[in-house]
């Protein structure tokens, strides 16, 4: 099993480098860890904003480190899925949270993250909130 790290979790990671997401990637085992492309372009779109030199090299570092996974069917059958029952539920969550809790569910990952109500709408997806541990 895998572990999918949310933009928030990346964004710790970059914030305190030796900190509780760190010690989640010891713990787990970095060979289980990745990322989605939806949260590296979240995070680069942030540096690019902020246009600091520094940050986009701590991500491209971070993202030379993780494993950055494509989108790839059956990703927006899974997508389809949780929107309509989301919508229907009337509890939508946002289209980029909704695109890395598919990838997270159609790979089987858990998703590490620091928003756990947001992701918690989704069902059957595993989550894990790393910050919350120590």
């Amino acid at each position: 099993m895998g572990f999918l790290l949310d933009t928030n979790i990346v964004w710790d990671l970059i914030r305190r480098p030796r900190g509780k997401i760190f010690d989640g990637i010891k713990r787990t085992g970095e060979a289980n860890i990745c990322t989605s492309i939806v949260v590296a372009a979240e995070l680069r779109f942030g540096a690019a904003r902020k246009n600091s030199r520094p940050l986009t090299a701590q991500l491209e570092t971070i993202f030379g480190a993780i494993e950055v996974l494509a989108l790839e069917a059956p990703v927006d059958a899974t997508y389809r899925a949780i929107s309509t029952r989301l919508e229907k539920a009337g509890q939508p969550i946002g289209a980029n949270d909704l695109l890395i809790a598919a990838h997270a569910l159609t790979l089987g990952h858990t998703l590490v993250t620091d928003n756990e109500p947001e992701f918690s709408k989704v069902g059957n997806l595993g989550v894990e909130n790393w910050l919350g541990f120590g």
